[in-house]
């Protein structure tokens, strides 16, 4: 039966449609093309698809496209379904000296010992009360971030408690101290086959320091202590963000994503391409330039704090 759920989306909550199939949530996005895909995606698989496709044609929410991929390192199609590539930014980890020596750049390796020269502190915190403080105190530097609004920018402290809140038993945090000031963290949530980084910021007055490459130097040690066979830093990234991905030893890892239409218009919608949205119609220079504009025109917007 439908049901609602709680998702964030561009990071605020929102509530959408949601039915459950084999013990699993399945969300329901768009207004035109009714798509379904499962919530927990990063942390769960579509079993049994073919059984799915028939318990969501039998619900009456009128769902016209399911969605589902394989997760790392499940990378060999298995099923016949139209089906694209997704790629993912993972670290294959086997363990942490030949993840430092082997895996990652030699600048990526200076900014780590550049870290330890200025005695920044990296370690594994507890979510507390002090913790959300810092946090705030990174969220509010700036509107602005890579070009577009900033999402967590301005957000008070029980919404950011609340937020970091989230997934806590299945999460850690690796958190990057100089003096006391918390200048970084990473919030590394913890699946079957993976740790995902949700959430990876540092201070711009600090970032001479280099706290980010030393947190991800953590979350490797941790994952391999833990037997953690991959990190994801989630799809890969254009830009300086794909750059800073490759430096740090995340790879381009090509993972199925299969869209199967459940009514004519699901066949129609993935006929003309319709089956991403009409951002999926965008050719991908274009697509550059207009990130490219949009960040020009906060930049303007917000000329003093935009970063």
């Amino acid at each position: 039966m439908i049901h609602q759920e709680t998702i964030r989306f561009r990071g605020v909550p929102v509530q959408v449609d949601a039915v459950r199939v084999h013990d699993k949530t399945f969300v329901i996005s768009g207004s035109f093309v009714r798509t379904a895909k499962l919530k927990k995606e990063w942390q769960e698989d579509v079993e049994r698809p073919d059984e799915v496709i028939r318990a969501l044609k039998a619900e009456t929410a009128g769902i016209d496209l399911l969605r589902f991929w394989q997760r790392i390192p499940d990378t060999t199609a298995r099923y016949t379904y139209y089906k694209e590539w997704r790629q993912i930014a993972a670290v294959p980890i086997k363990d942490y000296k030949h993840w430092l020596e082997k895996q990652i750049s030699p600048k990526a390796r200076n900014k780590i010992r550049k870290a330890m020269k200025f005695g920044v502190v990296i370690q594994e915190t507890e979510l507390s009360d002090e913790l959300v403080r810092g946090i705030m105190g990174i969220f509010n530097q700036f509107p602005v971030r890579r070009g577009k609004r900033f999402w967590h920018y301005g957000k008070d402290f029980e919404t950011v408690k609340k937020e970091m809140s989230l997934d806590l038993k299945e999460s850690i945090f690796v958190t990057a101290y100089h003096e006391k000031e918390l200048i970084g963290f990473i919030k590394l949530l913890l699946a079957d086959r993976c740790a995902m980084i949700t959430l990876i910021l540092d201070k711009m007055a600090h970032r001479d320091k280099a706290p980010m490459n030393s947190m991800i130097a953590k979350a490797v040690e941790i994952c391999a202590k833990r037997g953690i066979p991959y990190i994801t830093y989630t799809v890969w990234r254009r830009g300086e963000h794909g750059q800073f991905q490759e430096s740090n030893g995340f790879e381009k890892i090509p993972v199925p994503e299969y869209f199967v239409p459940l009514t004519l218009k699901g066949k129609l919608a993935l006929r003309f391409g319709l089956h991403k949205g009409i951002g999926g119609l965008i050719p991908e220079k274009l697509m550059v330039w207009l990130l490219a504009f949009r960040a020009k025109w906060y930049l303007l917007r917000y000329q003093r704090t935009a970063v």
